[in-house]
């Protein structure tokens, strides 16, 4: 009987974000009181599984909802910077149509490729890295589960790249909530299986149902 291994990509959990910037990879933004309680309810939800390996993204709000996962089996939480958010030029900004970033003109030329796309870290780099972070996570985890814990966009990336689609996409149209887990079934070295689920969908906010660049 062959022996799976999984990898979950963890979305990490709301943000505290009152000014409604994209924080991209800007140190300081931490979880929320309700992210807090995604990351304890995905704890709950994965406290009967055969965890073995917890990665994550260095920024804080990754870290803070690896913890009580890793907590909860004993484990240590491994950082790693193959999992951290997308490079953005907008990082920092508020973004939107009409205001913010893209009412300025000296903005638009970082529109001019959305495939690219040219305002930031290319789809297929994302992707590229994600997948080895995971090949590692999957060998430290062999016939287990593993858990590592990132950013929207690199989930969203990897997952188009692993079901063989165009990394170019609406971006409104992504699946992959707060605290949600995009879930990989390996036989050796080839994803059999692909999931998604929402172990903390009752927690999400109305804002937290639509997609902001950058999450």
């Amino acid at each position: 009987m062959t022996d799976y291994t999984v990898v979950h990509l963890l979305r990490h959990g709301e943000v505290h974000n009152p000014g409604g910037v994209l924080y991209g990879r800007l140190t300081g933004y931490q979880l929320s009181e309700r992210g807090l309680k995604m990351a304890n309810r995905i704890a709950e939800h994965l406290a009967d599984a055969d965890l073995a390996f917890v990665g994550s993204s260095p920024l804080e709000r990754a870290l803070e909802t690896a913890q009580p996962i890793a907590d909860a089996h004993g484990l240590e939480v491994v950082g790693d910077e193959r999992l951290i958010e997308a490079e953005n030029i907008f990082e920092g900004l508020t973004f939107g149509v009409g205001d913010g970033a893209l009412s300025r003109p000296r903005h638009w030329r970082h529109l001019r490729n959305p495939f690219r796309p040219s305002w930031g870290e290319p789809s297929a780099h994302q992707a590229k890295r994600m997948l080895a972070a995971m090949s590692d996570a999957r060998k430290n985890a062999e016939g287990r589960t593993a858990l590592l814990v990132s950013h929207q966009l690199p989930i969203w990336a990897t997952r188009l790249s692993v079901e063989g689609r165009r990394l170019w996409h609406d971006p409104r149209k992504r699946q992959c909530s707060l605290a949600s887990l995009t879930s990989f079934t390996y036989d050796d070295d080839d994803v059999v299986a692909l999931t998604y689920s929402e172990p903390a969908k009752d927690l999400l906010p109305d804002t937290g149902k639509r997609i902001k660049p950058g999450a």
